[in-house]
């Protein structure tokens, strides 16, 4: 499937939304791809939702730069979403067993894709990987990491959100490490050939 990706911005923002209430999106629209973003419990100002006050969150992201992530289109129609950015902006990841830093390089992480039912099976994954690739070589990244699902047997789309390993490798990113058998930490490097991958 060919895709044009862009930042999510404010002006975007209906087309995100659009994404995450979609059904079968109903984990992003609790969510709303903040979970790595924050570090602990979540203090929810009175009379909102936890799902609530994560959009809102994320709706003040948007108007920000760097943008916290791209979305997909097809023929205009968005039909995915890839939540990527620096690693010090997800601080989740710095307690995470599987997730933890493996060094100092500063590399930006891939944390999330949201890709409602109608459009998987698709390549929409795939595509917008390669545009978070291409968006991080524009903004001179060091280099890209994810947290991937490797098992042997399909898994549930609904626990894919980090995305397969499979579509990674693919994609060149090499196994930094690997904390628990079906999670490894994986990298491309995108400037130099500065650490570990």
């Amino acid at each position: 499937m060919s895709l044009i990706v862009y930042p999510l911005t404010s002006e975007r923002w209906p087309d995100l939304e659009a994404l995450f209430l979609a059904r079968g999106c109903a984990m992003a629209r609790s969510c709303w791809c903040m979970y790595y973003r924050e570090s602990g419990h979540v203090a929810v100002p009175n009379g909102l939702t936890v799902a609530e006050h994560r959009r809102r969150q994320l709706a003040a992201l948007a108007a920000g730069d760097p943008p916290p992530g791209l979305i997909g289109y097809r023929d205009g129609v968005p039909v995915g979403w890839v939540s990527l950015g620096p690693r010090e902006a997800f601080p989740r990841l710095r307690r995470s067993p599987v997730a933890k830093p493996v060094d100092e390089l500063p590399v930006w992480s891939i944390v999330c894709f949201v890709v409602p039912p109608a459009y998987r099976g698709q390549g929409v994954a795939t595509g917008l990987l390669q545009g978070a690739i291409a968006f991080a070589r524009g903004r001179d990244v060091v280099a890209l990491e994810a947290y991937p699902v490797d098992k042997r047997v399909r898994s549930r789309d609904t626990s894919l959100w980090t995305g397969a390993m499979t579509m990674y490798a693919k994609a060149g990113f090499v196994e930094v490490v690997r904390r628990r058998p079906d999670r490894p930490v994986v990298r491309l490097m995108l400037k130099g050939s500065v650490g570990k991958a």
